[in-house]
């Protein structure tokens, strides 16, 4: 019996205090004008702590270690297909984030937790909601 392969996302915490880093989506089709964490799909020999060094290095110009990410929790969730996200806090990075790819990101900003855009990505807002982990969420499921 064949088994489809689940996509994979790895979502990245930068924490100020008690503010989190999110960037607006634009130009990718998905979820375009919500809040959410940078991060990324696991591509083929990637592991979850590769995928997160290589997607902030993308998308924020920022170097982290692979020893320096904790998974805070995974969401298993209903959306376009069957998904997996792991959610992983970055202890410390160097660099100062900026959107380093304009053409999918219009917008970074520290937000507090209490005080998280409305327009954030539903299942994003969950993960953050959460607590310090580690959790296990479902979304999107009857």
């Amino acid at each position: 019996m064949r088994h489809a392969g689940i996509p994979t996302g790895v979502h990245v915490l930068l924490e100020d205090g008690e503010a989190v880093l999110l960037m607006r989506r634009a130009g990718t089709g998905f979820f375009d004008g919500l809040y959410s964490l940078p991060g990324g799909h696991v591509e083929d020999g990637e592991s979850v702590r590769e995928t997160a060094v290589r997607e902030m290095r993308e998308e924020l110009g920022i170097e982290l270690a692979v020893a320096d990410l904790e998974i805070v929790g995974v969401v298993h969730r209903l959306s376009d297909t069957n998904r997996i996200d792991f959610f992983m806090r970055a202890r410390r990075w160097s660099g100062t984030p900026h959107i380093a790819e304009p053409d999918k990101c219009d917008d970074l900003r520290w937000f507090e937790r209490g005080t998280l855009p409305a327009m954030t990505v539903p299942y994003v807002r969950d993960a953050l909601l959460a607590g310090a982990g580690p959790w296990i969420r479902e979304f999107g499921w009857s």
